[in-house]
């Protein structure tokens, strides 16, 4: 069992930085997927980035080159830089943990928005 608390969320004007953190409980926290979704008002959650085990990270499009993922497994821990933000950045982020199977968690979400 994992549990996941999300941290970090708050109001940013545009083209402002934030950074949110996801700090997970219980053990083997080096061992899963970690990832980093998004929910905006009135459209489905989607992924914004993942990091593997090993420390491989993938993005959707329309963050690359402005969002940065990372974890840190001695502090069970991982985080994301927002840099550049958008309007369009606003929603709910959600942290995730994913080891396949039924090990897959959720965090409660921090909300992030951006708005002048």
């Amino acid at each position: 069992q994992v549990q996941l608390v999300e941290s970090g969320g708050g109001l940013v004007q545009p083209g402002g930085s934030l950074r949110l953190s996801c700090a997970a409980s219980g053990s083997d926290f080096r061992m899963y997927l970690m990832g980093w979704y998004r929910q905006a008002p009135g459209k489905q959650r989607e992924l914004v980035a993942q990091i593997t085990s090993g420390g491989t990270t993938n993005y959707v499009h329309s963050v690359q080159g402005r969002f940065t993922i990372s974890r840190d497994n001695a502090k069970n821990t991982l985080y994301i830089q927002m840099n550049s933000l958008k309007p369009e950045d606003t929603a709910v982020y959600y942290c995730n943990a994913n080891r396949g199977g039924r090990e897959n968690y959720w965090g409660k979400g921090t909300l992030v928005t951006v708005s002048s």
